[in-house]
């Protein structure tokens, strides 16, 4: 056996240990905080271990990264190439449109240097 699958061999278990010491530890939190704070603050039972882990994932799927946490960077970066892009193209008449309309969405009126059509 070579070094690098001897290391192999004793990391694939070492991973999966430490993945169901991490459930357990994360299950065991939020089933003592659930059972500490939720019934006494709104008045509803307290949970049990395994729906404590039902509502850890709950949490991961709906507030979670799902694994993609290089592509809100990059979908970011592309948006703002694309905005760039189009900034370019527009005419300073444009330009001017969009500004006063962005600050009409925003709440803010016009600044001091432009009239109110009063």
């Amino acid at each position: 056996m070579t070094r690098g699958k001897r290391k192999l061999f004793w990391m694939v278990p070492a991973g999966i240990l430490g993945m169901a010491l991490f459930v357990f530890i994360g299950g065991e939190i939020v089933m003592r905080l659930w059972n500490w704070l939720v019934p006494m603050l709104f008045g509803v039972r307290q949970i049990t271990f395994w729906q404590a882990i039902g509502i850890l994932a709950l949490c991961r799927i709906l507030f979670g990264s799902h694994g993609f946490r290089g592509s809100r960077s990059n979908m970011r970066r592309r948006m703002q190439e694309r905005m760039d892009e189009r900034w370019e193209r527009m005419t300073p008449e444009e330009r001017e449109k969009l500004r006063q309309s962005w600050r009409g969405r925003c709440g803010f009126g016009p600044t001091s240097g432009e009239s109110t059509g009063q």
